[in-house]
């Protein structure tokens, strides 16, 4: 007995036998009625104190009472009625069960004067216990000996923990002992299972002091209201509200689906399985035809009350085909719920011929399993499987709705997570169609790229590429344009277009993004109205790169600079003019040139890289400074390498926030000795010469077998500089291992083109002859004038 608790424990003949049988404790008032100390009893069968000697006869469920004679020490017999109730235990010991009666001789009888017994209560349609001053019961009505399932002249005398072995007895034994000692009333909600389907019964106990004329309180009047149906509307709305905010959280199948199983357990069912149709072949939107058993579907997830989810068949991601007599089939073909259990033999025709899962029922005890159609949209997704072996009750017409709504609210969530992930690979595939598949091999710059869509965002309209330009220049950009999906997609492709149109003209990198900026300033009203403008944007870098001279001229539109590593230095920002974000119209880019050492590391990279939650921007840029010193700064390290490693140390685990697309140039020089420079006179007449020279400049550089080509082409070009540019004229050869470029340059800016000569002009067909012989020719504008070149294979085709 705790200390403070008016419980007389003599007042009750109180034994505990174990399940062998065997009594394990007995206490003063079973010495009071069967004269047997608790020494000479405990340990020994409980049976040897039975007056025929048979062995006890213990309950099937988890209580029982009955009356039956007894021995007592002396040797006479007591007939007596006896409450036993089952004792639950923590899994590590064995199951005890608890015999008690009450003991009619320490004057706890009524008395007509007894403020108990003038409490006019015992005719209230509700459940009415009185308990006295040691929290015995003295009365209880008829409504409430059904509830307890109990006789009011059996039990009278005996505690509340004394009449069930719950746990939660002790707490409401812990609230009578309050009132009784405060004098104010206390009102407790708790739960009992009424009847032998299992269902518990939510029940409001309100208690309240009996006191005499002179206020001292005497006992406590417990009335106990059954309000179930409130309850389990409450838990039902709880449900639903719980799994509008736990399901759909991300725009994942996979993960929907494992929050619909999470929500599901174990509010409706001990173990819970959504299993999903694979989508139609060919990306389609829906799911056209009429479902007929068999029916495969994929396990898309499961949660069970048990850790690991032992009684699942099939793991998931793994495919299960359902015939015509399974619950999964039928119900998506018929399309509602069906409740089947193992009594009914609702389950014979299915398990007939599935060994494994009938033996799965077997092991955990599967009673009774709920079959809801997932659909959404008049489509059906799937199927979800509700099953109970831990609860004891069956599915109620209510599980069934509210199963049907969760299930319903998370269907929605499933399609839209399917029609998203359909829309980002479609995205997807569109973004990496319109990506370069590989970077060209040139001679100006080794170079490597990544790109990885957002996480969650969608695949938006980030891009990179690397542009071969004449004279062995190359140009590297990377852009990102607003947004995402496919139309950010679809924008990025037509201005990646743009600027590999952009970039064949030779513009200077201010210019280019001057008509960029044109251009998506149109692509903005072509998307929205006369009222409202479209809201297309976008950032871009470009940077030109020379090898001859070694310099590299770059222009920005609102994009984040470039970062340089120059072989043996630390890596440092670029300072470059941040310009407006393309699309603002009329604004002007200015250029910056720099002049980089051979084997300096530049990274082109996208907002994506460096703005995360998890830090500022400076502190992402402290780290891929160090991610490019890490092995690229000795100038020999693998940029592909080096693109990994910068990606795993700026990017969160769960993926970039937005796109990313990182782009690594480590610039290459063309040594003098592979530059050759003529300044050519005015005079025709010293274009011979001219052609001697480059002919001897081939034999120096070992490449005789192109002297025909080169030295026709070369007498073409001086002679069209001579007779139509302006003075200076100036001629270059350049070469490397693959290709022989021939540049003539004058002062004047008219561009030269193509014509057709007649049948009897004398002239007109050198750019045709130019264009016959070479690769490819063209003509770009510089500051002082214009450059014809033309480019010449120096590798055999065959």
């Amino acid at each position: 007995m705790r200390p403070g608790y008016p419980y007389d424990d003599a007042a009750t003949a109180r034994a505990v036998i174990d399940d062998t049988g065997t009594l394990v404790e007995w206490n003063d008032g079973a010495r009071r009625l069967l004269g047997h100390t608790a020494a000479e009893v405990v340990g020994r069968p409980a049976a040897e104190l039975l007056a025929d000697s048979s062995a006890p006869h213990m309950p099937d469920g988890s209580r029982g009472d009955g009356v039956l004679t007894l021995r007592h020490r002396d040797g006479s017999t007591v007939t007596v009625w006896l409450l036993a109730h089952h004792r639950g235990t923590d899994g590590t010991t064995p199951g005890q069960w608890l015999v008690v009666t009450p003991l009619r001789s320490d004057g706890s009888l009524p008395h007509d004067d007894d403020p108990l017994e003038q409490a006019q209560l015992l005719q209230s349609p509700c459940a009415v216990a009185i308990y006295d001053e040691r929290l015995r019961l003295r009365r209880m009505n008829p409504a409430m000996a059904e509830v307890l399932g109990l006789p009011e002249e059996r039990v009278r005398g005996l505690r509340v923990t004394e009449m069930s072995g719950r746990a939660h007895n002790s707490d409401i034994e812990r609230h009578l002992h309050q009132v009784l000692t405060t004098g104010r009333g206390h009102d407790v909600r708790t739960y009992l299972p009424i009847g032998d389907d299992g269902h518990m019964n939510a029940w409001l106990a309100r208690m309240a002091p009996i006191t005499d004329d002179t206020g001292r309180v005497r006992g406590v009047c417990v009335a106990a209201h059954d309000f179930t149906e409130q309850h389990r509307a409450q838990e039902r709305l709880r449900l639903v509200n719980e799994a509008s905010v736990r399901v759909g959280t991300t725009l994942d199948v996979t993960q929907t689906a494992q929050e619909l199983a999470d929500v599901c357990v174990p509010a409706l069912g001990d173990f819970v399985s959504i299993d999903l149709l694979d989508p139609p072949e060919g990306g389609g939107e829906s799911f056209t035809d009429r479902l007929t058993a068999p029916i495969s579907l994929r396990r898309a997830a499961h949660q069970s009350v048990n850790p690991d989810s032992p009684e699942a068949v099939a793991k998931p991601g793994q495919v299960e085909v359902y015939p015509a007599s399974s619950p999964q089939a039928d119900s998506m073909v018929v399309g509602h719920s069906i409740v089947a259990s193992m009594d009914t033999g609702d389950l014979a025709d299915w398990l007939s011929w599935d060994k494994v899962r009938l033996d799965r029922i077997k092991q955990y005890g599967i009673h009774s399993t709920m079959s809801v159609p997932i659909q959404a949209r008049g489509q059906t997704l799937g199927v979800a499987v509700l099953t109970r072996f831990r609860r004891a009750d069956r599915f109620t017409p209510d599980d069934v709705l509210l199963a049907e709504e969760i299930t319903a609210r998370a269907a929605v969530c499933i399609d839209n997570a399917r029609r998203y992930s359909r829309e980002r690979e479609t995205a997807l595939t569109l973004q990496r169609s319109l990506l370069p598949r590989s970077l060209p091999r040139t001679a100006a710059v080794e170079a490597a790229s990544r790109y990885l869509p957002a996480a969650r965002a969608g695949v938006g309209g980030d891009w990179f590429d690397v542009i071969p330009l004449s004279g062995m220049r190359v140009a590297m950009v990377v852009g990102d344009v607003i947004g995402h999906g496919i139309q950010a997609s679809a924008t990025m492709g037509r201005l990646r277009t743009a600027v590999r149109t952009l970039a064949d003209i030779d513009l200077a990198p201010d210019e280019l993004l001057t008509h960029l900026d044109d251009l998506v300033v149109r692509l903005s009203a072509e998307a929205g109205s006369s009222d409202s403008p479209g809201e297309v944007g976008a950032t871009c870098l470009y940077a030109v790169y020379d090898p001859v001279s070694r310099r590299c001229t770059l222009a920005r539109a609102g994009h984040p600079a470039p970062v340089m590593l120059p072989p043996g230095g630390a890596p440092q920002e670029i300072d470059l003019p941040p310009g407006p974000p393309l699309g603002l119209g009329g604004l002007p880019f200015e250029c910056t040139e720099v002049e980089l050492p051979e084997g300096t590391v530049l990274s082109l990279y996208t907002d994506g890289l460096i703005e995360t939650r998890e830090r500022d921007v400076d502190a992402s840029h402290a780290l891929l400074c160090e991610a490019l010193a890490t092995g690229s700064g000795s100038g020999s390290g693998s940029l592909d390498e080096t693109c990994d490693r910068v990606l795993q140390q700026l990017l969160p685990p769960g993926g970039a926030l937005d796109d990313v697309a990182l782009l690594l140039a480590r610039t290459l020089g063309l040594p003098a000795s592979q530059v050759a420079t003529w300044d050519i006179p005015a005079d025709p007449a010293l274009v011979s010469p001219i052609r001697k020279q480059v002919v001897t400049q081939l034999d120096l550089w070992d490449q005789s077998d192109a002297a025909f080509t080169v030295e026709l082409v070369v007498s073409e070009l001086v002679t069209n500089a001579i007779r139509y540019g302006a003075h200076p004229i100036r001629l270059r050869l350049i070469h490397d291992a693959s290709t022989l470029i021939c540049e003539v340059s004058d002062t004047n800016h008219t561009a030269p083109h193509l014509r057709r000569a007649k049948t009897w002009d004398e002239g007109g067909r050198g750019l045709l002859l130019v264009a016959q012989l070479t690769q490819r020719w063209g003509s770009r504008h510089t500051a002082d004038g214009k450059t014809i070149w033309a480019e010449i294979s120096l590798v055999d085709e065959e």
